[in-house]
């Protein structure tokens, strides 16, 4: 298919800019794969369209201080750098601004050499690989000399960096949230159980795969950045658990779904963990995931590809058109969607 067939007007101040002040105040449009029906709500009223026997497969990445501001010692020039996949310990895969005058051979300075950066080699698609050195915890020089990666359509600096996490987030690694999952509460994840409904865990670190824009003309054209994930025996179990009793999967992101119907893939549900560079776009048969919860995305993106599969293309380009007639607020800190 055409990317083209995937645009739809956005207004610009319909991009949210900051998150509500309460988590579950954000609005939900809730669409019928089925009939195509819509149906306007508050997040909070996600509970009455979940059923006893269903299960929430939630992502639970964390992220980490991926932005980095150095220097180069033998020029004093200015770089920046941001972290998007470990490839091996201490080795990842950035992007790095300015980028036509960092090459492989040179070395970084942070925090007046707290932490340096040798740069190996580029990319295909014009980042970097890079070695760091230090002496102590990567991490911790992270959380000292790094800052909360927000999208660049976020001007506004956070007061609480934790509202760029989920409330349930464990695993560190991600270079941006895994969005869907910013609605929930840990109270309103208390109420959901109460109600019968399990929740599950799966990771996958957000990288440049979930939000890298689209350069091809059409989606047999379009290669999926890699990201790494892991699925766990206990989630794989309650998964089969789940449709072994007629209950529904509802995945909380399109990360989440990314991750179990890479494994579906394979046939079986069981634990597994590496890489996926799964691309679902219309034409996708879904193994795992029944239902989704996820944010508004970016036109002809990847994302709106996915929810297309799930739902059709004409039914949700007929909602984001919707959405946009009702103001819905778009992107990272927007409204959510869910689709059954």
């Amino acid at each position: 298919m055409r990317v083209d067939e995937f645009d739809f007007e956005l207004p610009k101040e319909l991009i949210a800019q900051s998150p509500l002040q309460e988590r579950t105040s954000s609005r939900l449009m809730a669409l019928n794969k089925q009939t195509g029906e819509i149906a306007h709500h508050r997040f909070s009223d996600l509970i009455e369209f979940l059923r006893p026997g269903d299960t929430l497969i939630l992502n639970d990445t964390r992220v980490i201080p991926a932005r980095l501001f150095g220097v180069k010692p033998d020029t004093g020039a200015k770089v920046e750098f941001l972290l998007l996949t470990e490839k091996e310990k201490d080795t990842w895969e950035i992007l790095v601004k300015p980028g036509k005058k960092v090459r492989p051979g040179m070395t970084v300075s942070f925090g007046d050499g707290l932490l340096t950066a040798e740069v190996l080699d580029m990319t295909e698609e014009g980042g970097r690989i890079v070695r760091f050195s230090y002496d102590g915890i990567f991490l911790e020089i992270l959380e000292k000399l790094g800052e909360m990666p927000l999208p660049p359509y976020i001007t506004e600096q956070l007061d609480d960096a934790e509202r760029y996490q989920t409330v349930f987030n464990r695993h560190a690694g991600s270079a941006a949230a895994p969005t869907a999952g910013l609605h929930f509460t840990r109270e309103f994840l208390d109420q959901i159980r109460a109600k019968g409904i399990d929740t599950g865990f799966v990771t996958l670190h957000v990288g440049l795969g979930t939000f890298r824009p689209m350069s091809a003309e059409t989606t047999e054209e379009h290669k999926m950045h890699a990201e790494w994930y892991d699925m766990p025996q206990e989630t794989a179990d309650l998964i089969a658990r789940t449709k072994a009793r007629g209950g529904r999967v509802v995945a909380v992101g399109t990360t989440a779904c990314r991750t179990l119907e890479t494994v579906g893939m394979t046939g079986e549900i069981r634990a597994a963990s590496g890489w996926t560079d799964i691309f679902i776009h219309p034409g996708y048969r879904f193994t795992v995931v029944d239902a989704l919860v996820t944010n508004f995305h970016l036109p002809k993106s990847t994302l709106v590809m996915l929810v297309s599969a799930l739902a059709g293309r004409e039914q949700i380009l007929n909602a984001y058109e919707e959405a946009v007639k009702e103001r819905y607020r778009f992107f990272s800190f927007g409204d959510a969607m869910f689709i059954y």
